[in-house]
């Protein structure tokens, strides 16, 4: 499935992705919360990312969308089209419930412009007009006030479970939802454009 934001094209991962998603985890500020600033291996992308993400989309239509830019972000070198980074929305293994998982991961020179939370809310209001799914969650550090950012603006809140005392230490993770009859009351259908 393909779709189209106002300023984003988001299509399936394909293998011949593997340099660009090996440039984007070599940098050691996209992955200082991912794995402490430590590159995810070529090796790694080929044989096991790309594939389980492409299992997604054939099993589940989830999976992992690249996001490439319909017009490039303001004070870059970058032009149209430029691979900006990617989002996710996959099947937990831990879980058969109706629930997806959140991640995403831009370049640097992407962040700040609000493409993580555009790509997401689009496939977040696939998922909950077009599939089963009842609940969206996502984790982050809690002291990566960006990445919280993105999932306020989504309409999520912490996990009902949370644990409030989390909140006051700094190598807590901790977890972000948002229901499906919660996104149906504030957000409705969404606006987004599938062009496959």
């Amino acid at each position: 499935m393909l779709l189209n934001t106002t300023r984003l094209r988001l299509r399936p991962v394909a293998a011949a992705d593997l340099h660009h998603l090996s440039a984007l985890d070599a940098d050691p500020e996209v992955m200082r919360f991912v794995s402490g600033g430590q590159a995810t291996s070529a090796a790694t992308i080929a044989d096991w990312v790309i594939p389980r993400m492409q299992t997604q989309q054939r099993e589940h239509g989830t999976g992992m969308w690249v996001l490439s830019a319909i017009s490039p972000p303001p004070g870059t070198a970058a032009g149209d089209g430029a691979f900006l980074g990617w989002v996710q929305l996959r099947t937990p293994r831990h879980s058969a419930a109706g629930e997806l998982e959140l991640s995403y991961r831009l370049h640097r020179w992407a962040w700040g412009h609000g493409y993580a939370s555009e790509a997401a809310a689009a496939l977040i209001a696939v998922m909950f007009t077009g599939t089963g799914a009842t609940r969206i969650f996502a984790g982050t550090h809690v002291v990566h006030t960006a990445s919280r950012r993105v999932m306020e603006r989504l309409g999520m809140r912490l996990a009902a479970d949370t644990d409030a005392a989390a909140l006051s230490r700094p190598d807590a993770i901790v977890e972000y939802e948002i229901l499906r009859d919660q996104w149906l009351a504030t957000r409705g259908r969404g606006a987004v454009s599938r062009t496959a």
